[in-house]
């Protein structure tokens, strides 16, 4: 086999580390993408029965969306195994309490109940930030792209690009705005 053979080969067989930015980002949704990572269903060598997934590092959970009134409906189901230990936890008080958790679910959910299931979401490295340790950041060799455009908060204006929009209507000088 050639060099260039076996490099090929051991970057096919290698496991790689990907970068997931979840701000403004529904779970629901961008957890198909995620599991096609985790499993190695983007490569050419996948098998059910072989374990070749890579890992992913979703950063930012804390900054999720969900639509509409998502985050009042939704409800997580939790039981401790014991008789009367079932919980339903609202999706808002379940991500107060921890940010990561609500994609874990989301992730898990959308994997089909089988043995290999905990064996792979071990190689989900969620955080709630932006803050990674930086042994991780070093093995990161790719990032996955959002599935949603991150819309532009008003505080990420600069003063030209303000002053430079259209307006509406210029109220005089003597002009005061009431609050009620």
């Amino acid at each position: 086999m050639s060099q260039l053979g076996r490099v090929k080969q051991w970057n096919t067989f290698a496991r790689c580390w990907h970068l997931f930015d979840a701000a403004w980002q529904n779970p629901l949704e961008c957890s198909p993408t995620i599991e096609k990572y985790l499993k190695g269903l983007n490569k050419p060598i996948y098998h059910p029965l072989v374990d070749c997934g890579d890992h992913v590092v979703v950063i930012n959970s804390k900054q999720i969306a969900f639509p509409g009134e998502e985050w009042r409906r939704r409800a997580y189901f939790h039981h401790t195994g014991y008789s009367g230990g079932a919980t339903w936890t609202p999706a808002w008080e379940l991500h107060d309490r921890d940010p990561t958790m609500i994609f874990r679910k989301a992730v898990y959910h959308h994997m089909k109940g089988n043995l290999f299931r905990r064996v792979v979401m071990e190689r989900l490295h969620i955080y709630s930030d932006s803050n990674v340790p930086e042994e991780v950041m070093e093995n990161i060799t790719n990032q996955i792209p959002p599935l949603r455009s991150i819309p532009k908060t008003l505080g990420s204006y600069s003063k030209e690009e303000i002053e430079k929009y259209p307006k509406i209507i210029d109220y005089p000088e003597d002009f005061i705005l009431s609050k009620n």
